[in-house]
């Protein structure tokens, strides 16, 4: 089968990791103290769908801000444990429609996904217009409180931003799935349990769990499918440290485990 097209929007960052060991308490104030040993670098937020997606075989075109955001996590590496975490964080500049029509002059996508962190990027007018005006599968992991229905619109959002939503702008049902961390995920009235593995680190998470979702769902238009392998998907990534993109190797895991099931 011809590899799918997909376009992500939302807003990108850099998550910059700061390792270091930690063995003693500053004489200034009662704060420990980190002693480098490297940095690593890796992109976030809708950088880091758009790089699931890509490990998936999807090819994919990215609309994001040109500001750079960046997420600075201090972590002392004996432990694992993350000190501090420090976020630099530009006015950010909104989606121009030129760029959404450009994109679609360069590429006929089979389903939108939309990664909006709601640092500026999208606004929810930008959002309902995004959504409104295209007729094809769209899938939306966001941070805003007040979500709609459309047949062709699923939303994807943890149990925190559930929480917050604004209760009178729900979708139905069938068209929300709340992922509750290690208990799974909720859609459509059922949760859906993934294997107990032992977590790392949640960062990134979330991304990964929506790029297998999109990646299944078109390939099988099977909501419940997606769910479940959404659910292993995520599982995977948060064995490791910081936000972390599937390899070829885990994905050829996860078939193998579906012919388990």
């Amino acid at each position: 089968m011809a590899p799918h097209n997909v376009i992500v929007i939302g807003d990108k960052c850099t998550d910059k990791y700061v390792y270091g060991e930690c063995k003693r308490i500053s004489p200034e104030q009662p704060v420990p103290v980190l002693d480098k040993t490297e940095t690593k670098e890796r992109p976030g937020m809708a950088a880091n769908t758009e790089l699931n997606l890509r490990a998936f075989g999807i090819n994919t075109v990215l609309l994001s801000q040109r500001e750079q955001i960046t997420k600075t996590r201090f972590v002392d590496s004996n432990s694992g444990y993350q000190l501090l975490r420090l976020d630099e964080t530009p006015e950010v500049s909104r989606i121009a429609n030129a760029e959404l029509k450009m994109a679609f002059m360069h590429m006929n996508p089979d389903a939108i996904v939309i990664s909006d962190y709601d640092k500026g990027y999208l606004s929810e007018d930008d959002l309902w217009i995004v959504c409104n005006n295209i007729n094809r599968p769209v899938f939306v992991d966001t941070k805003k409180r007040r979500l709609f229905q459309k047949d062709n619109v699923y939303w994807k959002i943890n149990k925190k931003e559930y929480d917050d939503l604004v209760q009178d702008h729900l979708p139905d049902d069938d068209h929300l799935i709340v992922t509750l961390g290690s208990a799974g995920a909720l859609w459509n009235g059922m949760i859906y349990k993934p294997e107990p593995v032992k977590v790392f680190d949640v960062c990134g998470a979330g991304d990964t769990f929506l790029a297998a979702l999109v990646y299944k769902f078109l390939k099988t238009n099977d909501m419940r499918t997606s769910i479940m392998y959404a659910n292993k998907a995520a599982a995977i990534a948060v064995t490791h440290p910081g936000a972390y993109h599937l390899t070829k190797k885990d994905i050829e895991s996860i078939g193998e485990k579906n012919e388990g099931n």
